[in-house]
């Protein structure tokens, strides 16, 4: 292969692979160790969920780089893709956390250490709940749902957004009322995890959940921001095509698409931390006993 001969495009696609290739490995690595190490079903099989979500994105992003002309309906789609695992990750997410502290909402079981705890809501949310409320498994149910809405919200107007838009009857205003919408769900799931974490602090630091969510809100955010950066760069006139068969609407498409394989690099590596094997093939609990004995 002579990199000499290729052009730009060439180019771009063959690192892109490579960094999807990279990203790949290293979730099958951490992935592998989790299988090898599977002595905590419940937990595992909501880490590899979330695991999955680098390469999920990273190879959706490809696709794009690869079908760099197509049309809006593909590019919705493949953005919808990546969303609506965003969605099932977040839930999974909240679902690990209550396994950490043996919570079970559809069994009705809560430590009775935890329960009477204050949860202390900020505005917005006090316009419609007390700004003080004590912990139980109705509080904790509420929670879940404000986190599993946005798993059924996000599928439903995915669906309803793509077949609008093959069929041609997809105008501005419904595009920007579905936006807001879907930023309003995804900004409860969220608002429940971090009132979650905020509750939970103490008993979940040695689960290292912070850096876990940032994993997750880590991708959202570069995804959603960087998307938002490119929109703006493009508006200015910064970013321009310079080919009569591609309209700059694609080529900030393909920066973004570019960028999400790079980054999903960094994350995958990340994830190698926050989700280590180590709980589950009893290097901890040596080490445990270990200081124990000291």
């Amino acid at each position: 292969m002579d990199l000499s001969t290729m052009d730009r495009g060439q180019l771009t696609l063959l690192g892109s692979a490579g960094c999807v290739m990279l990203t790949m490995h290293f979730t099958v690595q951490l992935l592998s160790q989790h299988l090898f190490y599977w002595k905590n079903p419940k937990e595992q099989k909501a880490i590899i969920i979330i695991i999955l979500m680098a390469p999920l994105y990273a190879i959706d992003s490809f696709v794009g780089l690869l079908d760099i002309q197509g049309s809006k309906a593909v590019f919705m789609l493949l953005d919808s893709i990546k969303e609506c695992y965003e969605a099932l990750v977040i839930a999974k997410f909240l679902a690990l956390m209550y396994s950490y502290l043996n919570i079970s909402i559809s069994k009705n079981i809560v430590p009775d250490e935890i329960k009477g705890r204050e949860i202390h809501h900020s505005f917005p949310m006090t316009l419609f709940q007390p700004h003080t409320v004590r912990l139980n498994h109705q509080t904790l149910k509420l929670l879940k749902y404000w986190t599993r809405q946005f798993v059924v919200i996000r599928p439903v107007f995915s669906v309803l957004m793509i077949t609008l838009q093959v069929l041609g009857v997809f105008p501005s205003w419904l595009s920007w009322t579905f936006t807001i919408i879907l930023n309003v769900s995804v900004s409860l799931a969220l608002y429940s995890l971090v009132v979650f974490y905020h509750v939970f602090a103490k008993e979940l630091e040695p689960h290292k959940p912070l850096a876990k969510f940032m994993c997750i809100k880590g991708i959202v955010f570069f995804c959603f921001w960087q998307g938002v950066v490119l929109e703006i760069l493009a508006a200015i006139g910064i970013i321009r095509s310079h080919h009569f068969w591609l309209d700059v609407e694609h080529i900030e498409e393909a920066i973004q698409n570019v960028l999400v394989c790079l980054e999903m690099v960094v994350f995958s590596v990340l994830q190698q931390y926050a989700y280590h094997v180590a709980p589950y093939s009893g290097d901890v609990e040596t080490k445990m006993r270990l200081n124990k004995k000291e």
